[in-house]
């Protein structure tokens, strides 16, 4: 029986059973918003795609000063939290703050390294921005500094240009360069509150381009471990391996191997304690800088330098001298420098922010990706300025500063102290430090980068993930740094592409005893309503999905009437779309639901749509495509469309 009013909102029916009359049950019309001005929607839409954190809620009905006040607090957090600072919480940095510096100095030679500059330039990048960020990051445990993958990334895209051996001016200038611009990226992005687009890297994607970097790192060190004089300048797992093996019988120095081997031993063993004893963190902490004491010792009472031993020599004393002038703001390095720092910039821009809000869901604090944003581009851009390289959150040190109980922000400050105190008074005693400790320090930091029980986790999980974490994993291992990024973005985007343009449908089936209806596959006992096909779309209807989309919807129909002529049965009468799942549609999808209501009626097939949301009833109203099926075929819930078509059609109710 059909609907006698569409303006009515309770609709009346009569009851297929002949042997008992029941009292006709409500049925609700769909609403129809009201209708919202231009203006009013464009607001909304950006406010709820820029905004939706509400940035300037504490700023309402609050006096100018107070506003005034306000401001300063969300640009330097240190003034928020700075007025509840006691001496505990000092106590609890300051051991953070030295747990960390001891860590990172030995480290931040290493990194220096392998972004191809003079040591001196890690220890200045773990000076200058952990203070900037000190006063304007909302993060309480992210320590700052170099770290070993972005180190690598830039040394790559770096030497790419310019050869660091040849041109170490011209090298140098270009990595301030790019940090500039790696810098003005991040912080752009904050400003703009565009944060949401580093989120297109997916997860799995992140963790098999970490993994295969730290692989890379690892063999990348086999030219100080081993004392290898000659090494291949390429990054892909069969060059570092061919160039080892060539050097095997000349090349390799035995002591240096033996320092390497002992203190990567020593190193790992009290990492492997740490992990287990949480109370001994801080003995892998310290036991870097121990190693490189222990290790510079050695080599200067022995001279083992005179035995081929590769030390580090000299690194400069004193603070960060400027380096403004150095920028290139002209010439064909500018460009260069640009797309550099944009890509170094994304890449630790999404490793920061991560250990960020994983530190942040621990201890229960919100953080604002958009201030850590401005925060991390400020403090790089600072840092190109004062002889820094692109710098950003480092698990290890993070994890460690996050073990020794930091309270606040002001562990960095304590780690930037010790840093300068150490590039003005102690920075000639590592002249003799060997690099095979440098090397050694390095491999034991990236192992823990290799994340296996997160990859099979991922398999579990999703296949296409594991896809996407495995071709970045071998795209960065067997090709580089570069190629392996390139993989890990153009993945996410396929995965993202892939689940825009072919969106999931179901054929949806009666749950037994209820008057739910759920996915037949998911619920093999879910029963189909003879004459009645219900397809559920799981996915908003664009341009781009909606052909497809209009195209699966008809091959369902074509199935099930193949398989219901095959057993002799009725074909079906109407098609039943739920729509709850699908959030907007476009004039291209609007447009597709015309064909496929027209499709229909040439199969003499009844369209029915079932609770549409708000945005898209109002956009078929506005369509006139509601008046084209009838608003009579407009219905709140699939029970209610079911129970309505199946009094029109002359099969029963199952």
């Amino acid at each position: 029986m059909g609907l006698s009013s569409i303006d009515a909102k309770e609709m009346d029916y009569r009851s297929l059973s002949s042997s008992e009359h029941q009292q006709p049950p409500y049925m609700h019309k769909v609403g129809l918003p009201p209708k919202q001005n231009l203006f009013d929607e464009f607001k909304t839409t950006v406010k709820e795609t820029l905004f939706s954190d509400d940035p300037l809620r504490p700023f309402k009905d609050q006096p100018r000063s107070r506003k005034f006040i306000l401001g300063l607090q969300a640009v330097f957090p240190i003034l928020e939290w700075g007025k509840s600072y006691n001496v505990s919480k000092f106590r609890g940095d300051v051991i953070a703050g030295l747990t960390i510096a001891s860590l990172c100095i030995p480290q931040d030679i290493g990194y220096a390294k392998l972004a191809n500059l003079a040591p001196q330039y890690g220890l200045y990048s773990s000076f200058v921005p952990p203070l900037v960020y000190s006063f304007m990051g909302s993060s309480r445990d992210i320590a700052i500094g170099p770290v070993a993958v972005v180190s690598l990334l830039l040394g790559s895209l770096l030497s790419s240009e310019i050869d660091p051996t040849t041109n170490p001016i011209e090298y140098r200038r270009l990595a301030f360069t790019a940090t500039f611009f790696a810098g003005i990226t991040q912080a752009t992005l904050g400003i703009l509150r565009l944060g949401f687009l580093i989120d297109f890297l997916s997860h799995a994607a992140i963790v098999g381009f970490m993994g295969g970097a730290a692989i890379t790192i690892a063999l990348q060190q086999l030219k100080g471990f081993l004392g290898i004089k000659k090494f291949t300048k390429e990054t892909d797992i069969i060059s570092v391996m061919k160039s080892v093996c060539r050097s095997a019988q000349h090349g390799w120095n035995w002591p240096t191997i033996l320092i390497g081997a002992i203190f990567l031993t020593l190193l790992l063993f009290v990492k492997y304690a740490g992990k287990k004893n949480k109370k001994l963190f801080w003995i892998p902490a310290i036991a870097p800088l121990i190693s490189v004491i222990l290790s510079t010792f050695l080599v200067y009472i022995t001279h083992a330098e005179k035995q081929g031993v590769e030390i580090v020599r000299h690194i400069e004393k004193g603070i960060n001298p400027p380096s403004v002038k150095e920028i290139y703001f002209t010439g064909d390095y500018l460009l260069k420098g640009l797309r550099i720092g944009i890509v170094a910039g994304m890449i630790a821009l999404t490793e920061a922010v991560a250990i960020g809000r994983s530190f942040a869901a621990k201890k229960d604090y919100q953080l604002d990706g958009n201030k850590e944003m401005v925060a991390l581009g400020t403090m790089n851009v600072v840092g190109s300025m004062t002889s820094c390289y692109v710098t950003t959150g480092s698990f290890s040190r993070s994890a460690v500063n996050y073990m020794a109980g930091c309270q606040t922000a002001v562990s960095n400050i304590v780690m930037s102290i010790v840093v300068v105190l150490t590039l003005l008074f102690i920075t000639p005693l590592f002249e003799y430090t060997p690099n095979a400790i440098l090397s050694a320090i390095i491999i034991s930091a990236v192992i823990g980068l290799v994340d296996y029980e997160a990859t099979i986790l991922i398999w579990k999980i999703d296949k296409f993930d594991f896809v996407a974490c495995m071709g970045a994993f071998f795209g960065v291992v067997f090709a580089s740094v570069e190629i392996g990024l390139i993989i890990a973005v153009s993945i996410s985007f396929a995965k993202i592409l892939l689940q825009v343009t072919r969106p999931r449908t179901a054929l949806l089936g009666k749950i037994p005893r209820t008057n739910v209806y759920r996915n037949i596959q998911q619920y093999p006992e879910a029963t189909q309503v003879p004459g009645v096909l219900i397809v559920r779309v799981d996915s908003a209807i664009y341009f781009s999905n909606s052909n497809y989309m209009r195209e699966r919807i008809l091959r369902w129909l074509t199935d099930e009437d193949e398989q219901l002529e095959s057993a002799n049965q009725p074909k079906i009468q109407f098609l039943i779309v739920d729509m709850s799942p699908v959030t907007d549609i476009d004039t291209s999808g609007i447009h597709a639901f015309e064909e496929l209501h027209r499709s229909l009626h040439k199969r003499e097939v009844q369209l029915v749509l079932s609770n549409p949301g708000r945005v898209v009833i109002d956009k078929l109203h506005a369509s006139d495509f509601v008046n084209q099926i009838g608003e009579d075929k407009i219905f709140l819930t699939v029970g209610d469309a079911v129970l309505t078509c199946s009094a029109k059609s002359p099969a029963e109710v199952v």
